[in-house]
């Protein structure tokens, strides 16, 4: 990640973050960057991801802010299921021994996101301070964990921040082939059965392309997220009809 240039927007705790448009461009090393150093508690992560905002930095650096643009989102009427995948998730499904459970286990996904290691990278993201942050952001009952077990394990999962009616992708991991798609797929149910219609993906990957998200204007985008934060969230708990808002044809399948 490249290094904060001078002419940056510093924070201090507290302070309100510049708008969002104020991001870095393209034409930068570090396009969306918007500010950095204040604080990661509660309230201003709260108040950052309602702005379209989220933090990002590694281990050494300070605080860093971005909002990209355009954004890359997905539209989870658009998820795509893939037929190799749809007949992995049809057996999950009918499987006494595999289960979906949300929040369960939000601190042992967050380690494991961390300690996942990424093609080119020797470092994570998700330093110490971004993991107790979040943990105090679950407590609070913004941030939650959809988790994947199979046989009484924890295979793999995601965790994500939700505002009112809207999701906002964090991060993945798998232990099992499928583990984090399947979780996936079941944060897309759980969107579809609560009609929610969007989970921010933060920026342009080609597996997150595959699986139907897309590129849109930062400004598209924070106009969905203020739509979305103002009205009242669902309760966060996976049941098992969700399924049906993926597999409506699951009872066929071999």
């Amino acid at each position: 990640m490249p290094a904060p240039r001078s002419s940056l927007t510093w924070l201090a705790p507290g302070q309100a973050f510049p708008p969002a448009s104020q991001a870095w461009d393209k034409s930068t090393a570090a396009p969306g960057l918007l500010a950095g150093g204040g604080a990661l508690d509660v309230e201003t992560l709260q108040l950052a991801y309602s702005q379209g905002i989220f933090p990002w930095f590694s281990e050494g650096q300070p605080i860093l802010w971005w909002s990209p643009d355009p954004r890359m989102v997905l539209d989870v009427s658009a998820f795509r299921v893939h037929p190799s995948f749809r007949k992995s998730l049809s057996r999950f499904r009918r499987s006494n021994s595999c289960d979906i459970r949300i929040d369960s286990a939000f601190a042992e996904v967050i380690e494991a996101c961390a300690s996942r290691r990424r093609d080119g990278q020797s470092g994570t993201w998700i330093v110490p301070e971004m993991i107790d942050a979040y943990c105090a952001l679950h407590r609070a009952g913004l941030a939650h964990s959809v988790e994947t077990w199979i046989d009484g394990v924890l295979t793999g999962g995601l965790y994500c921040v939700a505002l009112g009616q809207f999701v906002f992708g964090e991060s993945m991991f798998s232990n099992a082939s499928n583990a984090s798609k399947i979780a996936l797929a079941a944060l897309v149910a759980f969107c579809r059965a609560h009609d929610i219609s969007y989970i921010d993906c933060q920026q342009n990957t080609h597996h997150l392309a595959s699986l139907g998200a897309r590129e849109i204007s930062r400004e598209a985008f924070l106009q969905h997220v203020r739509d979305g934060v103002i009205l009242v969230g669902p309760q966060w708990r996976f049941e098992p009809p969700y399924w049906n808002t993926l597999l409506p044809e699951t009872a066929t399948l071999k």
